[in-house]
Formats: structure tokens, C-alpha cells, sequence
């Protein structure tokens, strides 16, 4: 995240947009606040070893970190975002016990947070598991404070998504670009052009022009030499280019 600032200098910004940075520590608050941010989110993780490997502390010196940033991010008028990673699996130490899910996003919440969004950074998550585990954490977060946050290493983001009761808010990538240095063999983000599939395919208005979409997609990835992570996108150019 060493160039953040300067990523954040040449965006040109619209008024509707929140244009939110990662801060893992009162360094990373201070440069926020230099390049003008208004929302921040602290980003933990619902296991140990992975919370050391990515910001190099326990879960509770990671909460007592956080507090200090939150509490700082209040006082110069910042909103607060939190991340909370391995909500399912993590790659050091296997499956994820949702309690100890339950307990950072409530502690997460509790310091001002307003939202908390749930990581299957990895990717191993099934609905069935996503399930139960949504279900432990709303009992010490309301569901409308949540958000689901899916890699699609398994190809399970859509239907976790799906399974996702209550949850109205989704994290996506377009084109499915992302992943983690400290999560080996998984893919990015699930492709914001199927999460918007999706929604439009149940009946929710998205307001987003899917061709776009498609399109900033397919340009994206092939400036970054990477293939087009997006299943819906590919069919929908596919059948653009038959037209």
C-alpha cells in the first residue's frame, strides 16, 4: 500500500462515490488524513495466524490497535468501515470457528464501525457454511450492519452470495481482479459483472449498464495481461461479438 497516496491524488473523484483506504495502524491513518480521505476501514481477521502473517499481530493486539485508530478517525470526522478476514477457512490453520468470527465483528462494531464486512478470503466458503456462520455473527450484529466479501477460488462466491440471507451489501471486483500475497492459490474478488448477473436475474435494479461493465472488464484485464475473470462476461461478449 506504499503508493495509496498517490493513487489517491489522481483519481478524479465523483461526488457520489466513497473512496475508502485500508489503514491497518495510526501511520496508516495519518497518511490517509494527508491525502484526504473521509472513510477509512480497518481490516482484521478471524484467525491468528493469518492476522500475524498480514498486519503482523494477534487478534487482540489487533483490536487494540484498531481502537486507536477509530477513535482518532471519529474525532477529525472520518466514517469507519471494518474488514473482517478467514470467515470460513484460512490458509494456515484450515477451518474457521465462527464464534471467533462473532466476536471480532462485534468488537469491530462496538468501537464504531458502520458496517462489517465478512472475508472468505480464500475462497473455500459453501452456502451451507456461509450460512451458519452468518447466523452466529447477526446475533451480536445486526444483519443490515453486514456485508459478505467472497473469493471465488471454488467457484462458490455466486451461490454463497445467494445464501447470504439478509445481507444487502456485496464486495466485488470487476473482472474479478484481487487476491492476497498471504493467500496462496486464491483467486480475487468474485466479478462485480456476475454479482450484477445475479441481482438483475432475481429482480433487484442494479442501475448499472451491464454492456459497460463487460466491456471496462474485458480492458481492464487485458492492460494488466491477465485473463477476464468474469463468466458472465465472457458470455455477454461473446454474444456481443456474434451480434
Amino acid at each position: 500500500m506504499a503508493d495509496s497516496d498517490l493513487v489517491m491524488e489522481r483519481i478524479i473523484k465523483k461526488p457520489s462515490v466513497r473512496y475508502t483506504a485500508l489503514v491497518p495502524n495510526q501511520k496508516g491513518l495519518h497518511a490517509a488524513e494527508k491525502s484526504g480521505v473521509r472513510e477509512i476501514a480497518i481490516f482484521g481477521a478471524a484467525s491468528e495466524t493469518f492476522s500475524k502473517k498480514n498486519i503482523n499481530c494477534s487478534i487482540d493486539q489487533s483490536i487494540e490497535n484498531f481502537s486507536k485508530v477509530v477513535e482518532r478517525a471519529k474525532i477529525i470526522g472520518m466514517d469507519i468501515r471494518g474488514y473482517v478476514s478467514c470467515v470460513v477457512g484460512c490458509p494456515y490453520e484450515g477451518d474457521v470457528d465462527s464464534d471467533i468470527v462473532a466476536y471480532v465483528a462485534s468488537r469491530m462494531y462496538q468501537m464504531g464501525c458502520y458496517e462489517i464486512s465478512l472475508g472468505d478470503t480464500i475462497g473455500v466458503g459453501t452456502p451451507g457454511k456461509t450460512l451458519e456462520m452468518i447466523e452466529k455473527v447477526s446475533k451480536r450484529v445486526p444483519v443490515e450492519k453486514l456485508a459478505v466479501h467472497f473469493h471465488d477460488t471454488y467457484g462458490q462466491a455466486i451461490a454463497n452470495i445467494y445464501a447470504s440471507a439478509g445481507i444487502r451489501v456485496v464486495d466485488s471486483s470487476i473482472a474479478g481482479l484481487g487476491g492476497c500475497p498471504y493467500a496462496k492459490g486464491a483467486s480475487g474478488n468474485v466479478a462485480t459483472e456476475d454479482v450484477v448477473y445475479l441481482l438483475e436475474g432475481i429482480g433487484c435494479n442494479t442501475g448499472i449498464d451491464m454492456e459497460k461493465l463487460v466491456k471496462t472488464g474485458e480492458w481492464i484485464s487485458s492492460v494488466l495481461g491477465k485473463d477476464y475473470g468474469s463468466k458472465a462476461g465472457k458470455a455477454i461478449l461473446s454474444k456481443l461479438n456474434n451480434q
